[in-house]
This record gives C-alpha cells, structure tokens and sequence, in this order.
C-alpha cells in the first residue's frame, strides 16, 4: 500500500481524544472506513491512519474486511458474531467491476421464493476461487470478460449504488451456468416464472444470449421453454441459433441421454415435463 501525507489545514485541527477521533472517522464512513477516509477525517497521514484503524479492529470498534477496508461495529454486537446488516453493501466494495445475480437476482425479481443463504456476484476482478466468506457473509462468485458486463440496473441502499443484473439478463446468466440458479431445476422453475410474468421480453433474452455468445444458453433455453404453452416462437429462434456440438443441461449433472434435436445431454430421470424428441 502507498501511503500519502495529507496536509493539515490551519483553519481545521485535528480531531484529538480516542472517541473524539472514532466518532469523526465514523461520520465520514458511508458505509465502510477506508484508510482514506480516516486520514481526511482527522487530518493525519495515511500510515498513521492505518495504525488508528488496525487498533481499532483489534479491539473490537471495527470489522477488518480486507487490506485497509473496515465496517464499523454497532454498539450492541460483539465482534466476534458482527455479521453486516445489509451484506449486499459489500459488493461494489469487493467486486467491482461486477453486479449482484443468479439466485440472488432471482429473489429480488421475485423469479423464485427460494431463499439462498450465500449472495451470488458476477465480476470482471479476477479471482482464484467461487466462493468467499467476508464479514460471515458468504458470497459465490462468478468471473466473466469485462464486456459481459451488460444488461444491468442500479439500485440504491442508503447512499450506495449497487448494479444487479435485470430480469432477463439474470435467466441468461443462470442458462449459462446454471450453477449461478442452484442448478437446472431451480433454473427452470425461475424460467417458467419469468415467462409467465408481465415484464417477460423474450427477444430480450434473446438479444442477450446472442450477445453473450454461448451456443449452450440456445440449446438449454430451446429445450426448456419447448414444455411451456405459447413459447414456439422462442423455441423456432433458439433452433435457427444452434452451434455444433453438443453440451449439457447440467454441466453438474451425469447426462447421459442425448436429445438430438436440441444437440444437448440430459439426466437420464428429468424430472421436468420436458418432450422426447
């Protein structure tokens, strides 16, 4: 880390006192403490701000999260069983470039009433593994190009801005990989919802996994919607979209019957009223 002095101002003095000095980096915290903030907050330097925040943490008035980023700790919580109020504040923090998704997009559009415990991210950082615990807060994470960042909207959460992936784009993601839905069923079901709903655009979801460029997302997405009434059209523009090769409904699952027409594996028990071809 680069530390850099931050001049002090003849007009503002520093904030002396421990709780004095806490209290004034706190208000500056929206919501985390960063080393950053504290050192605007009382005009010290970043290294010496650093050593503030790190006592901190060690006892107990702040949540380390990762390398010079706290959360404060309420009043009424102990350290030691703090778990974030509202976890999904941690994302642009921790993942940006990236939106919330999957299951957990599929709980905000109201595409399932599964409740998952861990928060679902799709970001463009790099990282070395899926899933992470940051805070007690479990989060499973997808990595994808810097351009697959599309099909997105921004909500609020106090002061934060959070981009989570819209209805349709949350189906094609979870069609891409459906270990983003808890698998081909849930993913199903969510689809089944999603089309049944007001808000179902089905040349968006079109326009999306074109743009994402994944044969597979036409194959799973043609074979499941060809047991929904009313989604022929659907179906015929996933068929004229078909790659070579075949893939799996469940990359997760053992697939070992092949229907041919939708050039896919699937379990050998579907459990989905899905036709033979």
């Amino acid at each position: 880390m680069t530390y850099k002095m931050y001049p002090n101002r003849a007009n503002e003095p520093k904030v002396s006192g421990r709780r004095q000095r806490l209290a004034a980096v706190l208000r500056r915290s929206n919501p985390f403490v960063t080393v950053g903030s504290a050192s605007a907050a009382l005009r010290i330097d970043e290294r010496r701000a650093a050593k503030l925040l790190a006592g901190w943490s060690k006892q107990g008035w702040l949540k380390r999260v990762r390398r010079g980023l706290y959360a404060p700790v309420p009043l009424d919580s102990l350290a030691a069983q703090f778990v974030m109020e509202d976890p999904w504040l941690l994302v642009p923090r921790l993942f940006d470039p990236g939106y919330i998704g999957g299951w957990t997009a599929a709980e905000h559009w109201d595409l399932t009433e599964q409740i998952f415990r861990s928060i679902c991210v799709v970001t463009a950082r790099p990282m070395r593994r899926r899933q992470h615990t940051i805070l007690g807060v479990p989060f499973f994470v997808k990595r994808v190009s810097a351009d697959a960042l599309f099909g997105t909207r921004s909500i609020w959460r106090g002061q934060v801005k959070i981009s989570i992936s819209d209805a349709a784009r949350t189906i094609v993601d979870m069609l891409d990989d459906p270990a983003l839905g808890g698998g081909i069923l849930h993913v199903y079901d969510c689809l089944r919802r999603y089309l049944a709903s007001q808000e179902a655009q089905t040349e968006i979801l079109l326009e999306y996994a074109d743009r994402l460029g994944n044969g597979a997302v036409f194959k799973r997405l043609g074979f499941l919607v060809s047991s929904i009434r009313g989604t022929d059209a659907l179906a015929a523009a996933c068929l004229l979209r078909l790659t070579a090769g075949n893939a799996k409904l469940d990359p997760a699952l053992p697939c070992p019957r092949l229907v041919k027409k939708w050039r896919l594996w699937i379990p050998s028990r579907w459990k989905a009223n899905v036709p033979r071809d």
